[in-house]
């Protein structure tokens, strides 16, 4: 194609922008209306996984050391459970602490007044990186010389693996489908643009025009009004995002809701946004243009 035809077919693409102004319009307000729910949703999911995470740490699991081991040798056990592939952190107890922890877990109840540091056991507890692995952990914990026992709650290990997995199918889900109906929605409405142009298209295929010839001024409309909606809802994601991040910093005085920074979500979220803004505006245009070919 030539230099002169594509800056040609570029200027009618563009200009068609402005020809069909309220369909234009349309187009970009659809476009920033279903890229900032996705955005939304998936920064939402992204925090909330990062929680489940921070919860999922909180599940630690108890490794009693032999209680003939003296204080140096029960930490030198440490070591060895460092090693292991799926440990994330451990933290050593001595018998004195758990005895200050067992103290205030019993407070008032006469019945453990007697307990003394010699009667427990020093430990560590240590917090897994994968959770989903806390039974094979647990036996490899067992098989460690000086460790005498080992306490874990599968049951709530599970509970957050399953609820992580759940969160990933259902964001996956929600994602997908409001793509599909970005993409739906704005292929309708360029669609409407491009019945406006219908007689404009049979001419040019009587004169001889190819296919590509009168597809890419669509293209580039359709590129250019993708492209656009991206870019508004990108600045209002981040706009949103930090209100939202300033509300919380005031409300939330106990810290429950963690929400990191825009700036560690900026780039995925400018590759996602621009990604999202080409699909939708270059197959919507493209697409709805087919059925006006067959002139």
């Amino acid at each position: 194609m030539k230099i002169n035809n594509l800056g040609y077919l570029l200027k009618e693409g563009i200009r068609g922008i402005f020809l069909h102004g309220f369909m234009s319009f349309a187009a970009v307000c659809v476009t920033v209306a279903c890229l900032l729910i996705v955005g939304s949703f998936s920064c939402l999911t992204y925090n909330v996984g990062i929680m489940v995470e921070d919860l999922n740490k909180t599940n630690e699991v108890l490794v009693y050391v032999d209680e003939t081991y003296t204080e140096a040798e029960a930490r030198s056990v440490g070591a060895k459970i460092s090693t292991l592939e799926n440990v994330f952190d451990r933290k050593f107890i001595t018998r004195e602490e758990a005895l200050k922890d067992f103290i205030a877990d019993h407070e008032g109840d006469e019945s453990f007044s007697g307990v003394e540091a010699s009667d427990l056991r020093h430990r560590f507890r240590v917090v897994l990186v994968d959770n989903s692995l806390m039974k094979e952990t647990v036996e490899e914990l067992k098989e460690i010389p000086g460790v005498a026992k080992v306490s874990a709650s599968y049951e709530l290990a599970e509970g957050f693996s399953t609820l992580q997995s759940v969160l990933q199918i259902v964001s996956i889900a929600v994602i997908g489908v409001l793509l599909v109906v970005s993409l739906l929605i704005i292929s309708n409405t360029v669609k409407l643009a491009m019945y406006d142009r219908r007689d404009e298209i049979a001419i040019m295929k009587m004169v001889g025009a190819t296919n590509g010839f009168i597809r890419l001024p669509f293209v580039v409309e359709g590129f250019t009004l993708g492209m656009l909606g991206a870019g508004i809802a990108f600045g209002l994601e981040w706009f949103l995002y930090n209100l939202l991040l300033a509300r919380l910093d005031a409300v939330d005085s106990l810290n429950l809701f963690q929400f990191v920074p825009f700036n560690q979500l900026l780039m995925p979220m400018v590759i996602t946004f621009a990604a999202a803004g080409l699909f939708v505006g270059i197959v919507g245009s493209w697409t709805s243009i087919r059925k006006f070919m067959n002139v």
